[in-house]
């Protein structure tokens, strides 16, 4: 046996990365900033301003393991692959959730048709969104799907750990971008419930993470994630000439579990 097969044998398989794959699953919670939301059609164009929205979480549930039911709740999946030692490249999609506040007082500009019909009017000058005014989500869901690149760091050393084949630390940090693809659920201005996907926009964005990965192969990942969203094209109404559009920032806490090996 040369020296070369002895060092083979006896290097961890933590101790490099490239050529291995990875995923993982997991869930999240997100807040986001105000957004003016423009709301057109055939007989309509006006803009609610400072709109605030809320997920909606579902907790710790079986939702999230139940193969019939793991799309409900807010949740994450991604796989990748070790481009080089430090390096990853992945493809995943974030279903995040996302709720426009009803009942709060908010300033619009614009025209619509039989306004004051919908218990909107308020004396301020503001409207109100009432449900029979406007409901606005993306709560199946506000699908990011993207491609991130990320770098990933041992630091086990700093732990003094003994063996990383047994237990490992590591960082990540990356930047991402894709696709919007919500399926929005709107019923605006007395018109017909629209609950459809469509593509509706892009996002960006940048996250930071700690790994903890077990017995070489199983791990668990907690990220914070930040980005921008803007959707020029979402679809309101039955009608196709029924638009909406806004931006806002987003924060989102993801909690996941996965695995990683090599072919």
């Amino acid at each position: 046996m040369t020296a070369q097969d002895v060092l083979a044998i006896s290097e961890k398989y933590t101790a490099h990365n490239k050529g291995k794959f990875y995923f993982f699953w997991g869930g999240n919670r997100e807040s986001y900033s105000k957004s003016d939301i423009r709301f057109r059609g055939d007989d309509y164009d006006f803009t609610l301003h400072h709109v605030t929205a809320h997920d909606k979480p579902k907790g710790w549930h079986v939702d999230y393991v139940n193969p019939a039911r793991m799309t409900i709740p807010q949740t994450n999946l991604r796989f990748g692959y070790f481009i080089s030692d430090h390096y990853t490249i992945s493809i995943g999609v974030d279903h995040m959730k996302y709720v426009m506040y009803q009942d709060r007082a908010v300033h619009l500009t614009g025209y619509y048709p039989n306004a004051g019909s919908y218990g909107e009017t308020l004396p301020t000058g503001q409207v109100l969104l009432t449900e029979d005014f406007l409901k606005f989500e993306h709560t199946d869901g506000l699908n990011y799907v993207t491609t991130e690149i990320s770098r990933v760091d041992d630091i086990s050393s700093w732990f003094t750990l003994p063996n990383t084949d047994k237990l490992q630390i590591n960082i990540t940090e990356g930047l991402g971008a894709g696709l919007l693809y919500p399926r929005t659920n709107t019923t605006l201005l007395g018109k017909e419930r629209y609950d459809e996907f469509h593509a509706s926009g892009f996002g960006i964005s940048a996250k930071a993470g700690l790994n903890v990965t077990f017995f070489k192969h199983f791990f668990v990942q907690a990220e914070l994630k930040g980005g921008y969203i803007n959707m020029q094209d979402i679809r309101t109404t039955t009608s196709n000439s029924d638009r909406a559009e806004q931006e806002f920032w987003f924060f989102q806490q993801i909690i996941a579990v996965g695995g990683i090996f090599r072919l």
